[in-house]
């Protein structure tokens, strides 16, 4: 399973984020990822990861900056960082973990984590939560490993909707790094946070196996959240899509995520989705290509999950 790795020099930088640039190699769009490659300017010599475009996977059409030639070599390790991240792999890095310094609790109080199988489900559900509820968002395996990479998540910061977004193993570069879910979630809760939201990042990976896909993570979360005396909450996967696909309606994903958690898990009720029009309006809503008018029940259902999480917390 060869590296699909091509040279190339950095035509144009259309957008710097938070942790993310958007750029062009010989006229072809990129990402990269500056803590983890270095800054990138245009003439940079580089070398991408074309290997997702190529084959039309989850990349979304774009490469993927894989060293900066110019600019990115010999780069200090993070400071006090001597675990590592990505470990045995190419792109292995030293990084700082969170249980390295911080305090873990020992149990997580009864305190709500919702389980998003698709990182569209998060925007709907951090606004079923609402601003005045502490959330942390902890991204787990299954889809993108960057946290860096999802737009949504920046968006949901800026609303105060998500107060710090968390990476557990393989997952990188987020506001604060983790081996572990359970780490994760004990950190969350001993920093006061009211309620995780715990998701695989943008495009879930997948075989078309009802145990083959992403969304399993959620399972493992789940499972952790009960034996850490959390409450798992469910975003169920529900939609009005095109009826030749096999996610109308309640998803496998959802089925399969139940039938491996082997604690109680609440799943919310469809009275719980009402108002999600008005809560979740000005958030980033697309799922599969499809927004609010054009799935809405896929929409609702996550934002019930949110108003679910929240009322646990009124008890």
């Amino acid at each position: 399973m060869p590296l699909g790795l091509r040279r190339g020099v950095v035509t144009a930088v259309a957008e710097r984020l938070d942790r993310l640039v958007r750029l062009e190699v010989d006229g072809v769009a990129c990402v990269a990822y500056p803590r983890l490659t270095g800054e990138v300017e245009v003439g940079d010599e580089v070398l991408v990861n074309e290997q997702a475009r190529r084959l039309e996977l989850g990349s979304g059409g774009f490469d993927l900056l894989y060293a900066n030639l110019t600019r990115g070599l010999g780069l200090p390790p993070e400071e006090g960082a001597h675990v590592m991240a990505l470990p045995y792999t190419p792109g292995q890095v030293a990084v700082f973990h969170k249980e390295e310094s911080a305090e873990l609790g020992d149990s997580l109080d009864g305190m709500p984590v919702v389980l998003c199988t698709l990182h569209s489900q998060v925007a709907p559900v951090c606004a079923g939560l609402g601003p005045d509820i502490r959330a942390a968002y902890v991204q787990v395996a299954g889809g993108a490993l960057p946290v860096s990479l999802s737009d949504t998540v920046r968006a949901l910061r800026e609303r105060g909707l998500v107060e710090v977004a968390c990476a557990v193993a393989p997952c990188v570069d987020g506001d604060e790094q983790f081996v572990s879910a359970a780490a994760a979630l004990a950190w969350a809760r001993a920093s006061r946070h009211d309620a995780a939201v715990c998701s695989v990042g943008p495009g879930i990976v997948g075989t078309g196996s009802g145990l083959g896909h992403g969304g399993l993570a959620l399972a493992d979360a789940a499972n952790v959240a009960s034996a850490l005396g959390g409450r798992p909450v469910l975003a169920v996967r529900t939609s009005e899509g095109d009826p030749r696909e096999r996610h109308r309606g309640v998803s496998h994903h959802a089925h399969s995520v139940l039938d491996l958690c082997l604690g109680d898990v609440v799943v919310a009720g469809d009275e719980d989705g009402e108002g999600w029009e008005d809560a979740c309006a000005g958030l980033p809503l697309s799922h599969m290509g499809r927004g609010p008018d054009e799935d809405p029940v896929f929409f609702r259902a996550a934002y019930a999950a949110g108003v679910a999480a929240r009322r646990l917390l009124a008890r």
